[in-house]
């Protein structure tokens, strides 16, 4: 387990919360304790073998679990709650999907419930969240504080899809099925984002014009970067494989290179359309934007969020009160969000 050894720690005088972010190929861990403390300031890892197949990925938490006490030095008889966040799809009560996953493609791992494993594994209750809703619910409470039961907030997540949460009055917002907040299949008008003789860009879900198949790295591979090396066949990426150069694409952007700006223009533009629905479904306090592009140059990621705040068309009264903003702690706010999530439900009986 990786952590900067010269960080702090402290033990908490009454109960905590556990987070365990669970990803591809790492788990994230985090302490939180009654207090709205976290006990850990820095990036807390392990190996998440989630190819491995569940049983070895339900001990691998256990072990993020078991690690995280250890460092923060907090006996396991404090411990009320665990929160866990995974990419979806999965159900509200955590269990994947039927047809499986990104990182959960074996089918061994079609219609686990992870949540629940790991429930009966650690012997305490777990809160589950999908790893969007948890960064979601992060951002909102690190920004509101002590107000973040009074206000509300969209979140659109940028990563290899696109994720995202709702969050109203302190809570994500589940829906009936535990899918709402699937912001990246909501379908966008593609007028001013796209390019007169671009295509209408697909997306892995069937959907055309939704927002993943924009502003995601799978949109960038499967749609944006083909149509723009087209328009500049001497780039240097032209001659690169498209997975590889989708990947090397942010960095080009962070020099300025004229043909990244304009692919992530276009993300920009299309999370802005986004924002513009949720203005007039939700209107929600505040707007924040994570993922990648939040992991990036800090010129890049100012200049993205300007674009995605210039994109979005909202009325002069919410103009007056809306925020825009990156999520905080960027690859730490699943693991946080997921225990906030536990923390709430802890408090609420």
């Amino acid at each position: 387990m990786a952590v900067d050894q010269a960080e702090s720690v402290r033990t908490p005088s009454s109960w905590v919360v556990v987070g365990l972010d669970n990803g591809g190929t790492s788990n994230n861990a985090t302490v939180l304790d009654a207090t709205g403390q976290f006990l850990v300031d820095h990036l807390v890892e392990n190996p998440s073998r989630v190819l491995d197949g569940p049983e070895s990925a339900v001990e691998a938490l256990a072990g993020a679990f078991t690690g995280i006490l250890e460092l923060t030095r907090t006996p396991r008889s404090l411990v009320r709650a665990v929160g866990l966040d995974t990419p979806g799809p999965a159900s509200a009560n955590g269990v994947i999907s039927s047809k499986g996953a990104t990182n959960f493609n074996h089918v061994s791992w079609h219609g686990f419930d992870i949540r629940g494993a790991l429930e009966a594994r650690l012997g305490l209750p777990v809160v589950y969240n999908n790893d969007g809703n948890a960064a979601a619910l992060y951002a909102h409470h690190q920004h509101f504080g002590a107000a973040a039961a009074a206000n509300s907030s969209v979140s659109a997540i940028v990563g290899t899809g696109l994720g995202g949460g709702v969050v109203e009055a302190g809570a994500v917002i589940r829906g009936a099925a535990g899918m709402a907040g699937e912001l990246g299949h909501v379908q966008i008008p593609l007028h001013g984002v796209l390019e007169n003789d671009q295509p209408v860009p697909r997306c892995n879900c069937g959907f055309e014009g939704d927002v993943e198949s924009v502003a995601s790295l799978t949109g960038i591979k499967n749609n944006l970067l083909p149509y723009w090396l087209a328009r500049f066949p001497e780039h240097p990426l032209a001659v690169e494989p498209i997975g590889a150069a989708a990947k090397a694409l942010r960095g080009y952007a962070e020099k300025d290179d004229p043909m990244a700006l304009a692919v992530f223009a276009q993300q920009a533009k299309a999370i802005g359309k986004l924002f513009t629905i949720a203005a007039n479904f939700t209107d929600p306090a505040a707007y924040f934007l994570g993922g990648g592009v939040v992991e990036a140059a800090p010129h890049f990621r100012q200049w993205f969020l300007n674009t995605v705040r210039e994109s979005t068309d909202l009325r002069d009264e919410q103009k007056a009160v809306a925020t825009f903003a990156l999520v905080p702690d960027r690859d730490m706010a699943g693991s946080r969000g997921a225990a906030v999530a536990a923390l709430n439900t802890v408090i609420a009986g």
